[in-house]
């Protein structure tokens, strides 16, 4: 048989033969005077193999070792451990739609989305109580990202805060009062007087319960890429107000 043939024969692509010929995985056959390459039965039985193999989802490292004469592990084994990583992946495919029904199943969807349904929960829930304003959008958007990056105790007790913050009237008034502050600020130099009345807001909005032990880092890269994010007179007033509730600044 010509390769063309060989490949009809077994439902692959001539590519598929010469690929597997270069990984070794299918002997080369002998070539006519002609030049061409004779393949035989035996070629077909093995390339056909090759394509069950990997059509059970072996890898063709994998194949190697089926195929192989002295191979260090039975098909038994292989497959078995293929059948083991089949069924992590189906749990793993079970749980993200479990997840994925969660969010459809909450409704609307947030622009920062998709985030957990607690997340989508505190969104709806004040959203519609906050400005309409740049900084607010932005805040959902660090929100969504803390979340996403945070260790499981740390969002847990983010979310607490967050949520017992968002049942306060006063606090909403006094959050809308901040992005108002910072929206300002957008096109404001950072020796404007603002930055200073912003500052002082905003630390009043930052619970106790979210200070870190040894205080805030500035260069660290979370930070240093929120403040790279903000209009200089936003990132110098969010500056300032770490310091105030640290401590360390006026």
């Amino acid at each position: 048989m010509r390769i063309g043939e060989l490949a009809a024969t077994v439902g692959v692509t001539t590519r598929t033969v010469r690929h597997y010929h270069h990984l070794g995985l299918l002997p080369e056959p002998e070539r006519l005077s002609n030049g061409y390459r004779d393949y035989t039965l035996r070629h077909a039985v093995v390339l056909a193999r090759i394509r069950r193999l990997t059509e059970l989802g072996l890898g063709l490292a994998e194949v190697r070792d089926v195929l192989a004469d002295d191979a260090g592990k039975e098909l038994v084994e292989v497959l078995t451990e293929l059948d083991e990583d089949l069924a992590r992946q189906e749990a793993g495919i079970r749980e993200r739609r479990q997840r994925l029904r969660a969010l459809l199943d909450a409704g609307e969807l947030p622009a920062e989305g998709p985030v957990s349904p607690e997340l989508a929960a505190l969104f709806a829930e004040t959203t519609p109580r906050l400005a309409d304003s740049p900084m607010a959008a932005k805040d959902r958007e660090v929100f969504a990202l803390i979340e996403t990056a945070a260790e499981p105790a740390q969002r847990e007790r983010l979310m607490s805060l967050a949520g017992a913050m968002a049942g306060s009237p006063r606090t909403t008034a006094r959050v809308n009062e901040v992005y108002a502050l910072l929206d300002a600020l957008a096109d404001a130099g950072t020796d404007d007087p603002r930055v200073a009345e912003a500052a002082r807001a905003i630390a009043d909005c930052i619970p106790a319960d979210l200070l870190p032990e040894h205080g805030f880092d500035h260069g660290d890269s979370f930070l240093r890429a929120l403040y790279a994010d903000l209009a200089p007179a936003q990132a110098a007033a969010i500056r300032r107000a770490l310091d105030i509730v640290t401590g360390e600044g006026p």
